[in-house]
């Protein structure tokens, strides 16, 4: 029997190794389960190691293996702590092929009425200058029911920093506007003012971290009053 913050613990290793390959850091550790301290994960770490759940691997930094999970945890794994795109997916007379379980795609009926016009404001990636998501270049029509309620822009993907979360070059995506977010949501980071980037958003201490989704790329940490968070991931518009 696990207590909830070793089931939270456990939950957050297990996706981390799925998205990137890598067990978290103990920092990581630390913000996700919103502790005070690295000590409070020790303990849980050694908690799970007891019952079996993970093992530490020795000679290794952040050596950690998932052993097994807990059947109460098993099956809600995809649906948790994890952003999942709604995706509308262009076809080009092609049958449809069964939706997988975390990218499962809209299917828009032609006499759906219910959309909302959309901006797309231009291009995003990491080392784009600002001025490049503050000029509308058309707009987009989406249904309602994708992305709720707010206002919204567009932007269209340059560069591979998130492909491990789905997110591929020449992808249009869909931002609600806002500035806060949630440790491990996916956002428009503005950095100095000057540079505008989509990256996952996470906190080390007092300071942001914005972390791509791409093992080629470093995690770029920055002290708050450099970052702005312009709006939170949405939705996803992929053209085939």
């Amino acid at each position: 029997m696990l207590t909830r913050k070793q089931h939270e613990l456990l939950l957050f290793i297990h996706e981390r190794m799925k998205e990137v390959g890598i067990p978290p850091s103990f920092d990581e550790m630390k913000d996700a389960l919103d502790l005070a301290s690295k000590s409070g994960i020790h303990r849980l770490i050694t908690a799970l190691e007891e019952r079996g759940f993970i093992r530490r691997l020795p000679n290794r930094a952040r050596a950690l293996e998932v052993i097994r999970l807990p059947e109460s945890i098993a099956p809600g794994l995809n649906s948790q702590k994890k952003f999942s795109p709604s995706v509308i997916e262009g076809s080009l007379g092609k049958p449809a092929a069964p939706a997988k379980a975390e990218t499962a795609p809209i299917n828009i009926a032609a006499d759906n009425n219910e959309t909302i016009s959309v901006p797309v404001m231009g291009r995003i990636a990491a080392g784009v200058p600002i001025s490049a998501i503050q000029n509308q270049t058309r707009t987009i029509s989406l249904p309602m029911d994708m992305i709720g309620s707010g206002e919204h822009y567009a932007l269209e993907v340059k560069g591979d920093s998130m492909i491990e979360a789905g997110i591929f070059e020449g992808d249009t995506v869909v931002i609600r506007r806002g500035n806060t977010a949630n440790p491990g949501e996916i956002v428009v980071a503005l950095v100095d003012d000057e540079e505008a980037t989509l990256k996952r958003f996470r906190r080390k201490g007092a300071s942001i971290a914005l972390e791509a989704a791409n093992p080629a790329y470093e995690t770029r940490i920055f002290g708050p009053d450099r970052v702005q968070v312009q709006g939170k991931l949405v939705g996803l518009i992929r053209r085939y």
